[in-house]
């Protein structure tokens, strides 16, 4: 059985020779019962973000750019992720096709952890990030001409498809999740714009989305572990603090504000249909990495031991928003 299932059974018993042992069975059948506050979340592993990172940041895809063969061989790879993971699809597809520039066909790869809540499972939270990046920069000096994007957006993906691994394992949500992997990000959150169109219009009841970004390199000097663009938007910034008792998850990068980043990548095309708490995490502080959107984003650059740590930071919050208090808008 894929979902936990509680099921209590109250029955009528006689002043039978038996009645001792039926009363035994469901006492036990209580004690067996996890609380919410009991259940182990699951850690990240290195070495799942190692293969995913490595994979999507080879120089064979030649920077994932929209529309080419790259792109498509990292689409494939995902879905071939996403079933083995056993995730269910959205539709008949892993792949949410969509058209730019009218003629080029692009790929979205979506996959499904149904909620087991009766109440909840019709409230679906979003995990996203985008896998596209910009392809071959002509003009870069040197021999190097692509743009492999590791940490732009690999670290990303990479991400999400560790939360899912680990919600997978854990087996135990009650809103529905929804895994996706955006393309056309770079050509202005296209991927992003047009699955959150199609879901509100097939009447997916979307509470939260949360998105990642450049995850592969530590922030300098900060207290918390990530930051969360439009920080002031909503509360998730507090569920997600209060949800780990360890340490300071997120908190408010200024830069963030200054460039407006709340409006910059997967979060915004969400909190523009549903007008629901849309929020991007991200650690690219503008002082710890030189390489954005140049042929220089190499995965020897990547902390993998940083993104784990990211993870396993931020999943106390997602499980918090997947089974108890959904987070709500300022």
């Amino acid at each position: 059985m894929k979902k936990i299932l509680l099921l209590f059974v109250v029955t009528v018993l006689t002043f039978s020779c038996n009645s001792s042992s039926k009363i035994t069975s469901v006492e036990k059948a209580a004690e067996s019962v996890k609380q919410l506050s009991e259940i182990k979340i699951p850690i990240a592993k290195k070495e799942n973000l190692e293969n995913i990172v490595n994979y999507l940041a080879q120089d064979e895809l030649e920077g994932r750019m929209t529309g080419t063969p790259g792109i498509a061989k990292a689409a494939d790879y995902l879905v071939d992720q996403m079933t083995m993971m056993d995730l269910e699809r959205y539709g008949d597809s892993y792949i949410d096709t969509f058209s730019v520039q009218d003629s080029i066909k692009a790929f979205n790869v979506v996959g499904i952890l149904p909620g087991s809540d009766k109440n909840l499972s019709d409230e679906v939270v979003v995990i996203g990030a985008h896998y596209d990046h910009i392809g071959i920069i002509k003009n870069a000096q040197g021999e190097d001409k692509i743009a492999n994007g590791a940490n732009d957006n690999a670290t990303g993906t990479a991400t999400v498809m560790e939360i899912a691994r680990i919600f997978r394992q854990l087996d135990f949500n009650r809103r529905t999740i929804i895994f996706a992997l955006f393309s056309a990000e770079e050509m202005g959150l296209l991927g992003s714009k047009h699955l959150a169109t199609r879901m509100k219009n097939e009447g997916v009841n979307v509470v939260a989305m949360v998105n990642f970004e450049m995850t592969g390199t530590p922030m300098v000097d900060k207290d918390y572990i990530a930051y969360l663009t439009g920080y002031d938007t909503s509360n998730m910034g507090e569920l997600f603090n209060t949800a780990n008792s360890d340490k300071i998850v997120t908190g408010k990068l200024p830069q963030a504000e200054q460039f407006n980043l709340f409006k910059r990548s997967d979060n915004y095309p969400f909190y523009e249909q549903y007008n629901i708490p849309a929020q991007t995490f991200c650690t690219f502080d503008f002082t710890n990495f030189d390489h954005y959107h140049k042929v220089g984003d190499e995965k020897e650059l990547v902390n993998t031991d940083h993104m784990a740590q990211v993870i396993n930071a931020v999943t106390p919050g997602i499980f918090h928003i997947v089974n108890k208090t959904a987070p709500q808008l300022n």
